[in-house]
């Protein structure tokens, strides 16, 4: 694992593994491949581009000739599949293009592999699970229920990548993980958007009566789940990436607001997310068998995120100023238009 081709890692996910990778793994060569969508972007890895071992290679993860000449020009060992379009809410307003991305391009990563002899790592989500019953925790052959056009999309990428090591006996792995926080996630996802709203005085827009359960996780604990499972996991197997404790959504909420000094009166509770999945929870054991653990719990997870918005406006400024205010309009002005709901 000399030479990695991490797709999508100018994506937030992504550009964290990067930074991790290169930081333990000093003499691995790492070849960034990413479209730079609105949310891949090269500011993600903005003082690491001078590293003599980073490259980047402008793509689409469904363009079949150029993932396998970007292979074999840069003789890759190993590709870790970060490259996803990923925010629930997009998949509803467009859900198409998370099928050519998610599902095909996955495919794309999949054939290259096998015919160069490569090893694949797939990064999914733990909302290829859906909804999880109160009393029980997500297991890795649980079956997969996803409940949006985006979980659709992630399912479809996994078992494809459970059919090729069947099939063919690709070496592959996959990581599934939880809502993850952390430096450099774009706004619209709701740590962020809850924080920079915060900062600016804007309201809270709060889905529905805010008690969904979600775990949300430090990215870097994902990326050392990830290191872990690519260093001790075995072929052909999933494993779950997460702290294996929730909190509502509007504990999430209050704790940025206590964090960035803020008052709760900032949050509005608006209309829910058609079909929106009232618990996420996953049994994290497995990857602790191999040595691993998270080093943060959900709310220094949280905390630490919105204090890094509030040191970093520089980096998301330019994002909310473009657009993303197109999206946020497109998303919440007629739900923030409407007369509140009763507070829960």
């Amino acid at each position: 694992m000399k030479k990695l081709l991490v797709t999508g890692g100018c994506g937030f996910i992504g550009s964290n593994f990067v930074r991790y990778w290169l930081a333990r793994h000093p003499a691995s060569k790492v070849v960034v491949y990413d479209k730079l969508t609105y949310a891949g972007r090269r500011e993600n890895l903005h003082d690491l581009w001078e590293t003599p071992n980073l490259s980047l290679v402008v793509g689409d993860v469904a363009d079949l000739e150029l993932v396998r000449r970007t292979c074999q020009t840069n003789e890759i060992d190993l590709i870790v599949n970060f490259a996803a379009e990923t925010h629930v809410d997009q998949s509803i307003l467009g859900p198409l293009v998370f099928t050519e991305t998610n599902v095909r391009g996955t495919h794309v990563l999949l054939e290259v592999a096998r015919e160069l002899g490569l090893r694949l790592h797939h990064v999914s989500t733990d909302e290829v699970y859906g909804h999880i019953p109160e009393g029980h925790q997500s297991v890795e052959t649980d079956p997969l229920a996803p409940r949006s056009p985006y979980a659709a999309s992630k399912a479809a990428a996994d078992q494809l990548v459970q059919a090729y090591f069947i099939t063919y006996g690709l070496p592959v792995t996959i990581t599934r993980g939880a809502n993850n926080v952390g430096p450099y996630q774009h706004p619209e996802k709701a740590v962020p958007l809850f924080s920079t709203n915060a900062i600016l005085g804007e309201v809270l827009p709060v889905y529905g009566d805010g008690r969904q359960m979600r775990d949300y996780a430090h990215v870097d604990d994902h990326c050392t789940g990830i290191e872990t499972v690519l260093l001790r996991g075995e072929m052909g197997e999933v494993y779950n990436v997460g702290t294996g404790r929730e909190m509502t959504n509007l504990e999430m909420v209050e704790i940025v607001l206590e964090t960035l000094g803020k008052d709760r009166s900032l949050i509005r509770h608006v209309a829910d997310r058609p079909g929106h999945d009232r618990r996420y929870s996953m049994n994290v054991d497995k990857l602790r068998a191999l040595g691993w653990a998270p080093n943060h719990d959900p709310r220094q997870a949280v905390a630490e995120a919105a204090r890094w918005y509030a040191d970093n406006r520089w980096w998301w400024e330019p994002i909310r100023s473009g657009e993303f205010r197109q999206y946020y309009e497109r998303q919440y002005a007629e739900r923030l238009a409407e007369r509140a709901p009763p507070k829960p």
